[in-house]
């Protein structure tokens, strides 16, 4: 148990025992109270609001609440002192030997520091990436990507079991038009003359290819034919084969989902009727029209009895259609129906999505809440879009001429780790710009270097008394560590809290902030020998304090790879 898990159970068991004696009333609610390390570290390790948030329930005074429960809290050998701050915070100061302990549990614990039983074993789904079936991935798809594998990563280690899943859109028209597009380089591939693209086709060259098979796999057959009669097949042979492309750029991340779902074969096995007549058994779709849309004059509107679904019930500003007026499917009744079988087999859900499709969110939020009858927790985790830069300079490319680019360009050139790390050092919804100079720069400016580099430095300085022809060191004593070695276990001791805060808020990010704030840290410890040699990790002369600051090194480094393996990223041994 880390040192915040075992202080939050001293606690409670201090508040039990003012129940016990009368000074509090029983069964009060304890939901509310939390132990954080304080704002500013000059107040102490610990702060509790307890009795600020016990006070008005108990009818006390919150002050005088914190005096009886600081005397509680101080009786614990693992308090030093115990100050009631403002109108009734209580500031608490751990023993020393408080966090030696704990240096000696992140070694004992390795990289199972950190996990937690947060997650009660709870089934979460989180859906990510799921980039529409028609070409390689590009810049456009890797934040998301990145977001949602890291996340699926910090609610395992929190204790969760992830489900990760893909959702294939192959059912609507873009893949109509992938087959189109592949009938062009198909007739290329036999030697017809095509000219230039057509516009509305797809135009770029990752295509050669699946014409190039479909004309190994079916000669001539289709050159002339009509396009009912290649159209479907050519859809499929297609969609397999981009497939193929998306999941090989998506391995070169590291990311490998565990499911496959396609919008085409849902729709085939009537699970969007099945959502419907459900909803309709509950009064939660109806047959209504909808109002004109803002602007459009009478004269160019024409109201059509549609399905409705009943959102504005859960939240949604109005109702919304599931089907169309020539009765196919609309893209929100599909997903309707989508996350009604994810919902069967999860507790949870959790969907990573572009920024553009903001919009959408409230209506599918209602629809999961319709669905479970508001039982499955659902998050949409917004992100937006990257700009390409290069010394500054932002990258100009266009989609819909075929030159923009691809994630595999971006693995190939600056490696995967940067780029995982690069996408996790601002929130997800927040701007960001990719400059392929600036990822790759050996500075502290640059977050991943600087972990990185932290990381490279530890295992240098474990290196180091062999490199000296010291063989053997003594078995460290931790006693000799002082108040500066203590305020590095200390944000180590953290990371616990950092992991299962950032697992509840769906944030991984919150992993990289951390990791930058330890490899600061460190190598302001580290430096502090150039000024003072006494203050160096590896003493020739002194092997008992070497032994116990190599102790409190690895115990960094311990941290740093905890938190990196949930980012996805391997830590570095050397910098080259």
């Amino acid at each position: 148990m880390t040192i915040f898990a075992r202080m939050a159970d001293h606690l409670n068991g201090a508040l039990d025992a003012m129940e016990a004696d009368g000074s509090l009333p029983q069964g009060l609610a304890r939901g509310a109270i939390t132990l954080e390390p304080p704002r500013d570290a000059s107040h102490g390790d610990m702060a509790t609001n307890a009795a600020m948030v016990l006070a008005k329930p108990a009818g006390s005074n919150p002050r005088a609440l914190a005096d009886r429960l600081v005397h509680q809290l101080l009786a614990l050998e693992e308090v030093s002192e115990a100050a009631i701050a403002g109108p009734g915070f209580i500031n608490l100061r751990l023993t020393d030997d408080v966090w030696r302990q704990e240096a000696r549990l992140i070694a004992e614990l390795g990289a199972d520091y950190g996990r937690s039983t947060l997650g009660a074993s709870a089934v979460v789904n989180v859906e990510y990436v799921s980039a529409n079936p028609t070409g390689p991935m590009h810049m456009g798809h890797c934040r998301g990507a990145v977001v949602g594998d890291a996340l699926a990563n910090l609610l395992e280690y929190s204790g969760h079991n992830v489900i990760r899943e893909y959702y294939v859109n192959d059912a609507g028209g873009q893949v109509d038009v992938l087959a189109r597009s592949a009938h062009l380089r198909y007739c290329e591939a036999l030697g017809e003359p095509v000219g230039a693209v057509p516009e509305g086709l797809y135009p770029g060259d990752y295509l050669v290819p699946v014409g190039q098979a479909l004309a190994d796999e079916f000669g001539s057959q289709f050159v002339d034919a009509p396009e009912s009669e290649w159209l479907e097949t050519f859809r499929r042979f297609a969609v397999g084969r981009m497939m193929e492309l998306i999941k090989a750029d998506l391995a070169l991340l590291g990311i490998h989902h565990d499911i496959f779902s396609s919008e085409a074969e849902l729709q085939a096995a009537g699970m969007p009727e099945a959502a419907e007549a459900w909803l309709r058994e509950h009064d939660l779709v109806y047959d209504g029209v909808l109002e004109a849309p803002k602007g459009e004059l009478p004269d160019d509107w024409e109201p059509v009895e549609l399905p409705l679904f009943r959102s504005t019930r859960f939240g949604d500003d109005q109702d919304r259609p599931i089907k169309k007026s020539n009765g196919s499917w609309t893209y929100f009744g599909a997903d309707l129906a989508y996350h009604h079988e994810k919902a069967k087999r999860s507790d949870a859900l959790i969907d990573i999505w572009g920024a553009d499709h903001a919009g959408t969110v409230k209506r599918i939020q209602a629809a999961v809440a319709a669905l479970t009858g508001g039982k499955t927790r659902f998050d949409v985790k917004l992100v937006q879009m990257v700009r390409l830069m290069r010394d500054g300079e932002p990258i100009k490319m266009s989609k819909r001429a075929g030159n923009f680019v691809t994630l595999a360009d971006v693995v190939r050139e600056v490696g995967k780790d940067v780029v995982r790390f690069t996408m996790l050092t601002r929130k997800a919804d927040a701007q960001m710009d990719f400059d392929f100079a600036k990822v790759v720069e050996a500075s502290k400016d640059n977050p991943v270097f600087y972990v990185q580099y932290a990381h490279a430095r530890i295992q240098s300085l474990s290196r180091k008394p062999a490199e000296m022809g010291i063989v053997a060191l003594p078995a460290p004593d931790l006693s000799c560590l002082d108040t500066v070695d203590l305020d590095l276990i200390k944000l180590a001791a953290t990371f616990p809290r950092i992991v299962e805060s950032a697992a509840q808020a769906r944030e991984p990010h919150r992993i990289a902030f951390y990791l930058s704030d330890v490899a600061a840290a460190f190598h302001g410890w580290y430096n502090l020998g150039n000024d003072d040699p006494a203050r160096r990790a590896v003493l020739q002369e002194d092997l008992l304090t070497t032994s116990t600051r190599l102790f409190l090194t690895s115990t960094i480094g311990q941290i740093l790879r905890n938190g990196l393996s949930i980012m996805g990223v391997e830590p570095v041994m050397e910098m080259r």
